[in-house]
């Protein structure tokens, strides 16, 4: 199975990302992530339309070490990498591209133009990256792109198309229509084949009904038969409805090669859609903390930890083994890719929101745990989940609340759910930061 490239880029287009985007953009969470949803595929379509292109292959291998990843609501607007990428991808066509972003999701054009920045910039950062890190050459980059191409359409959302977007199937996807094209003319040829079919033996049936009526009706001159009438009238009817038979099973036959044909890539395309385009959007809230109030998910990590202090379960809980049990994933901090040092954009809220937390509860205690999915070496696994909580618990230290932090633990894939099979997105719930509170 070819590696989808898409579900690598989504790690660097998380609810963090989003919304913090929002924010900057004076936008709604779920426009921001509707309009990523719509960019997302078409921007990786076009790079899978220009796999060949020199140009293309060059900015990718350049924007592994330009730093776009790092910065990608801030570097990706005006960066020169970006602006002649998008010119060679769409042309003149990228205006009509962002209207019909902002159309779909709701948002204004200028909000739609810097998210085709940033999905770009995403997109180009990470497969630079991944190329770097497989050791992948200019022609490794050219048949990575060169696989996506029967995937893209299936993956944009319900209401989009390449013609909504001014790109035409012919111009990304000359092969498929091609394809269908050779369908559409054997089936043309199979039912002319069986018209003919159908005709000729007709016609050899009337023949042979004539000759016999001819011989009958000589044999019963001056009779008055009433066969003279009734059986070419029987024997007509019986030879159009022999044609009208052999036309209709050729072209039922033939018409639902197609049909089906085209039935199945519907159904993918729309259970694509549903599952990656239609995510569940969750909306900050104020939380109180003592009379303070937190941003954070109404049901996420600061609102369970806040109800459980002031419940009295902390207090009343006899021991650790009382408490082992129970953990709090993170709703927003997330690491950069392959980093244990570096936090995604949009993940600094939360954590002053846990400092903030603490600090209102000075008694307690906690302890950070990491997670990763089932894909890779464990050892590796063990080692970047440790990696990154103890990374935490020094930013915590840092922030004043160090001493109520008194473990940090990496767990790798032990507690993983979903297969290493599934997609990146799916694994993603298995990649996560938590924390939970200990004595």
């Amino acid at each position: 199975m070819s590696l989808n490239v898409i579900d690598l880029i989504k790690g660097q287009l998380g609810p963090a990302l989003v919304s913090q985007a929002a924010s900057q953009f004076g936008e709604s969470e779920s426009g921001i992530s509707k309009a990523i949803g719509g960019l997302l595929p078409a921007v990786v379509g076009g790079l899978a339309n220009n796999a060949d292109n020199p140009g293309v292959v060059d900015a990718i291998t350049k924007a592994s070490s330009s730093g776009i990843l790092g910065n990608l609501l801030g570097g990706s607007s005006g960066n020169p990498i970006i602006t002649n990428l998008l010119s060679s991808l769409f042309g003149d066509k990228v205006g009509g591209l962002v209207n019909s972003i902002a159309s779909f999701s709701g948002i204004s054009n200028n909000s739609a133009g810097s998210l085709l920045n940033l999905v770009t910039g995403a997109t180009v950062g990470t497969l630079g990256k991944y190329a770097a890190d497989n050791n992948l050459g200019a022609s490794g980059i050219s048949s990575l792109l060169h696989d996506q191409k029967g995937i893209i359409s299936s993956l944009l959302p319900a209401g989009l198309s390449l013609a909504s977007f001014g790109l035409g199937a012919e111009n990304w996807f000359g092969q498929a229509k091609e394809t269908v094209s050779s369908v559409t003319s054997t089936a043309k040829d199979n039912l002319a084949e069986g018209v003919a079919t159908a005709r000729e033996n007709v016609t050899e049936g009337a023949r042979e009904v004539r000759e016999r009526f001819e011989n009958n009706n000589n044999n019963n001159q001056g009779g008055g038969s009433i066969w003279k009438w009734l059986l070419p009238l029987l024997l007509l009817i019986a030879a159009g409805y022999f044609l009208w038979k052999q036309c209709e099973k050729k072209q039922t036959t033939t018409t639902t090669t197609v049909s089906d044909s085209t039935a199945t890539k519907t159904d993918t395309a729309a259970t694509t859609t549903s599952g990656t385009v239609a995510p569940v959007t969750k909306t900050d809230e104020n939380i109180d903390l003592n009379g303070v109030m937190l941003k954070g998910y109404k049901g996420g990590m600061e609102d369970q930890m806040i109800a459980f202090l002031k419940s009295g379960g902390y207090k009343n809980a006899a021991d650790d083994s009382a408490l082992k049990d129970k953990w709090y994933d993170f709703d927003h901090v997330n690491f950069k890719m392959g980093s244990s040092t570096e936090l995604e954009a949009g993940s600094q809220g939360q954590m002053d929101n846990l400092v903030a937390i603490l600090k209102a509860f000075p008694e307690a205690k906690v302890k950070i745990g990491g997670y990763t999915d089932k894909t890779g070496n464990e050892a590796n696994n063990v080692k970047l989940s440790k990696a990154r909580a103890e990374y935490i618990k020094a930013t915590l230290g840092k922030a004043g609340v160090g001493s109520q932090v008194i473990a940090a633990d990496g767990y790798g894939s032990q507690f993983a759910k979903v297969d290493a099979k599934a997609s990146d997105a799916e694994r993603a719930a298995d990649r996560k930061m938590a924390v939970r509170f200990a004595k």
